[in-house]
């Protein structure tokens, strides 16, 4: 299996396994205009245009198994009617679908030539029904975003501050611009990195209170996040056209230091449009769909990334998510002991809690179903 960084989807491996898929990350050539042209040249042989249709998933599954077995605690804490497309997701995740589906007819003005098109969405972590949109341009508009853009000089002086003392950040830091865990991701360059702030609803306390300034405007601002970590990206690199694979989240930017800003030097392109990174301008977009991105500039480019519950989903549905990954990080939830369960989510509780002093809770999750292991070092990224 693929081990990538926050937010990329799961599938299973074991019993409650998956294949997670880092960003595929390649070398541009060395100079700016040669790079785009590499880049274009590479959409072509990344897009896959196939499409799939989900098949009928109206049996429940085997309560001899993981699955089932969260499958039958999930209608034990949710009425069906409201968390049916939740149940009919992880039915597909155990029947290994994986959907692909051409949406440039739900983007605006639709896209109707979809032999050349690039706006294709794969998502083996499939919710059915959310809408597919490249862009979403009424991000600016949200109260979260709007929180976020007012507390930006604030956020890039804390990242710059604590950037500029390397022995601190190395010696205070967890796991520290982390790269890709297996060669399967790795293969595709060393040109973007992670620091996590938050992981699948589960706060890095270490980070956290070396970056006190950005997780309490992230916590404060009251945005439905998943996961949250700073992205570097080296100079005169390029991420290779690819999906996150989960279309029940979206990705949001906070550009903190964009070489060159307002010169095009840095830039992603979703679906078929290509657009620059601006220091400041949050922007929101389906990683579901393909996307790929560049750096021509001679100087690192570094983003503040998020990934948010997708806007269709209900509050129901949400939490159902979030209980299937604390299934998978805790299968205690799942016992006939009432007595386990109970310590068990208080455990899930506690993963979920704000680290910094004078906090209340925050609720996450986020990424593609799948397992992992909670601890301060060396954490799975």
């Amino acid at each position: 299996s693929k081990r990538g960084h926050p937010g990329h989807a799961s599938r299973k491996d074991d019993i409650c396994s998956r294949a997670c898929s880092d960003r595929l990350i390649g070398t541009s050539p060395s100079r700016g205009a040669s790079s785009s042209r590499m880049l274009q040249m590479m959409d072509e042989s990344s897009i896959d245009r196939t499409t799939t249709t989900p098949p009928p998933v109206t049996t429940p599954l085997s309560p001899m198994t993981f699955a089932g077995q969260v499958e039958k605690a999930l209608l034990s804490k949710f009425p069906q009617s409201k968390i049916e497309r939740v149940l009919q997701s992880w039915r597909l995740l155990e029947m290994d679908y994986e959907h692909r589906e051409f949406v440039g007819n739900q983007q605006s003005p639709p896209i109707v030539d979809a032999e050349t098109s690039r706006c294709y969405q794969h998502a083996p972590s499939y919710v059915p029904g959310l809408k597919a949109v490249a862009w979403w341009d009424t991000v600016e508009d949200l109260p979260w975003a709007k929180s976020l853009s007012t507390n930006f000089p604030a956020i890039r002086d804390e990242f710059v501050s604590v950037m500029s003392n390397p022995n601190k950040l190395q010696s205070e830091g967890n796991n520290i611009w982390a790269g890709a865990l297996t060669s399967d991701a790795e293969s595709y360059g060393e040109g973007w990195k992670t620091l996590v702030l938050l992981n699948r609803g589960q706060w890095d306390d270490t980070n956290a209170n070396l970056f006190p300034i950005t997780s309490k405007a992230i916590h404060k601002s009251g945005v439905p996040v998943a996961e949250a970590f700073f992205a570097s990206m080296k100079p005169r690199t390029s991420i290779k056209p690819h999906s996150d694979f989960t279309n029940f989240v979206l990705t949001s930017h906070l550009p903190l230091v964009i070489p060159e800003n307002g010169s095009n030097k840095c830039r992603l392109s979703v679906g078929d449009e290509t657009r620059q990174w601006l220091e400041g301008k949050i922007i929101l977009f389906d990683t579901s769909i393909y996307h790929d991105a560049i750096n021509d500039s001679d100087e690192m480019r570094y983003i503040l990334m998020l990934r948010i519950w997708h806007p269709d989903l209900t509050i129901e549905e949400r939490e159902a998510l979030q209980f299937i990954y604390d299934c998978l990080e805790i299968p205690e939830l799942l016992s006939e002991d009432p007595g386990t369960v109970l310590l068990a989510e208080q455990r899930a509780k506690s993963f979920r809690e704000f680290p910094l002093r004078g906090s209340s809770t925050v609720r996450g999750g986020g990424g593609g179903f799948g397992s992992k292991q909670r601890s301060n070092k060396g954490k799975k990224k």
